[in-house]
């Protein structure tokens, strides 16, 4: 499946130095928080990036190319370096946000059950369903023409890049292969984007033991 994943020229365009680590990951055990994962988000809260940090602030002006204001529509690790202590939610997410705000570095994170086709990065038409909870009632919202975008072949999967994830993909404590993107802008080295994807395999190695993981570098479309 990560051998299929792309980025569209009209993307590319915007920022030319966007990369992104797409990491298969199958078989996994996932569970709820436990004393493992609290202990990884309380060293990611001592050690985590500023929200001045260069690598935070690319991001923001990653999203006004399209228009988007940044402090309406946070970029997801601009986001979670706001909230601290970060938030429980299971031992999966737990090892990714860890990861996030430790290099400044969103992590998206996709269950592959429901996926629908391959994953790919566009600027929106505008009529994609995009799946919500809205008053505790599901819902389908649409991006605006242009946004950058994350879809499948059944609709969008995070809109603005990576501010908010539908609900449909979403990792749960039943998720047993799950697709991560990790997103690099200048600042950050290739360098540091393929360690941070090391530290994130091993945390899921110490979750489900002999896990298997495949990656790929995807740069310009």
């Amino acid at each position: 499946m990560i051998e299929d994943i792309w980025v569209d020229p009209a993307v590319s365009t915007l920022r030319p130095d966007f990369a992104v680590l797409v990491m298969g990951v199958y078989g996994l055990r996932n569970g709820p928080t436990d004393d493992r994962s609290r202990a990884w988000l309380a060293e990611a809260a001592e050690t985590a990036v500023s929200v001045e940090d260069p690598k935070v602030e690319a991001w923001r002006e990653a999203y006004r190319t399209f228009g988007v204001k940044p402090q309406r529509s946070r970029p997801s690790v601009d986001a979670l370096v706001r909230r601290m202590p970060l938030p429980e939610i299971n031992l999966v997410v737990d090892a990714y946000n860890a990861i996030s705000v430790r290099h400044g570095l969103p992590i998206g994170g996709e269950d592959l059950a429901h996926y629908e086709g391959t994953a790919r990065l566009v600027r929106a038409i505008g009529d994609e369903p995009f799946e919500i909870v809205e008053k505790g009632e599901p819902a389908v919202d649409h991006p605006e023409i242009g946004e950058v975008v994350w879809r499948d072949d059944r609709g969008v999967t995070c809109r603005r890049w990576n501010w908010r994830q539908c609900v449909r993909t979403r990792i749960t404590e039943e998720t047993t292969d799950a697709l991560f993107l990790l997103e690099r802008l200048a600042p950050m080295s290739l360098e540091e984007l393929s360690a941070a994807g090391e530290e994130l395999a091993g945390l899921l190695e110490v979750v489900t033991p002999g896990v298997r993981v495949e990656s790929r570098l995807v740069e310009q479309g």
